[in-house]
């Protein structure tokens, strides 16, 4: 059982940061996040800010397993990382995947508000065109309908598409999707999972092939690990734009699952143009080592979110500890 700390032991603890983006990502140009000086490591609290508070509650649990429990032994000490590609120009696809170091996989968002399927098909054939023997996934984020879905993804397939991620927003849309692709393409759950009442509702559902899971949506490191192995499916673990601080609880997760078959979206601190570790957790040649990660305290302060913001953050750490 996690024993929570106080309150006041987590706003003793804790650091508001703003980190600006190279590229607009899930609409945003900066990223907040409130980090803890834990006594077992550092800790991120991120949840994105239209999360309410019942979501919040799940990453502050994360949080406070990473920074006052540990995190679980490790089974392997390297994770493949995929590069991520934010819905884009296809112009702007080299310089984007130029910024990650020997990239074997590409996960290609699609299914932007007020971008068509074409745009798409020329995004993901960009990276195909650059990266020929690279594996490429997409990721829609549950913007399209099932018939959308089935249309787009036959078209996307003529790339050779690793899987699609989260095409469709319900799970038994999914299960459609999944039933009239017949294998061309396969279904891989991520919001299905992380934003679920039952996580585990997607596979029981037969709805996807596999589950991208994320640490700190489902309340930490111990947590995920069991919800992938009640599902019996296997995992893809991403993170959630985590500055490398929270990326360090994914890597502690992908290093503790018994089994790794993908590559990890763990990638994300390559998008940011600023970080609080003084050696960001960024993948060489092409994936990451298990290692400690420490903010700085030049970083901090350099990157400190305004008071207002600051204070917004203390009051929504408030409000999710009174639900743990």
């Amino acid at each position: 059982m996690l024993s929570v700390p106080s309150l006041e032991e987590l706003q003793a603890a804790a650091h508001v940061v703003t980190l600006p983006m190279r590229v607009k990502f899930r609409g945003i140009t900066e990223r907040e996040v409130m980090l803890f000086d834990g006594p077992a490591s550092w800790a991120e609290f991120g949840p994105f800010l239209e999360y309410d508070d019942a979501e919040a509650a799940r990453w502050l649990a994360s949080a406070v397993e990473a920074g006052w429990q540990g995190f679980p032994e490790p089974v392997r000490d390297w994770i493949p990382i995929n590069a991520t590609v934010p819905a884009v120009d296809p112009s702007e696809v080299a310089a984007i995947l130029g910024a990650f170091d020997a990239v074997h996989t590409v996960k290609v968002k699609v299914a932007e508000p007020g971008q068509s399927l074409a745009e798409d098909a020329a995004r993901v054939g960009a990276v195909r065109h650059l990266l020929p023997a690279a594996q490429i996934r997409v990721d829609a984020n549950g913007a399209w309908d099932a018939d959308q879905a089935v249309r787009a993804l036959r078209m996307l397939s003529v790339f050779g598409l690793e899987y699609a991620e989260q095409p469709v927003a319900s799970v038994a849309q999914m299960a459609a999707v999944r039933r009239a692709l017949k294998g061309l393409v396969l279904i891989a759950a991520d919001e299905s999972v992380r934003k679920a009442t039952d996580p585990l509702a997607v596979a029981r559902a037969g709805a996807a092939d596999l589950l991208v899971v994320k640490a700190a949506p489902l309340g930490g490191v111990r947590r995920a690990l069991e919800i992938v192995a009640e599902a019996g499916l296997p995992a893809v673990v991403s993170s959630a734009l985590d500055s490398s601080v929270g990326i360090r609880a994914g890597v502690a997760l992908a290093a503790a699952l018994p089994a790794l078959p993908y590559a990890c979206g763990l990638g994300t601190v390559s998008l940011m143009a600023g970080d609080v570790a003084a050696e960001s957790l960024v993948a060489v040649s092409g994936g990451l080592s298990v290692r400690e990660v420490a903010a700085t305290p030049a970083l901090l302060a350099k990157f400190a979110a305004t008071p207002g913001r600051r204070d917004w953050w203390f009051e929504r750490l408030r409000r999710a500890h009174a639900l743990l």
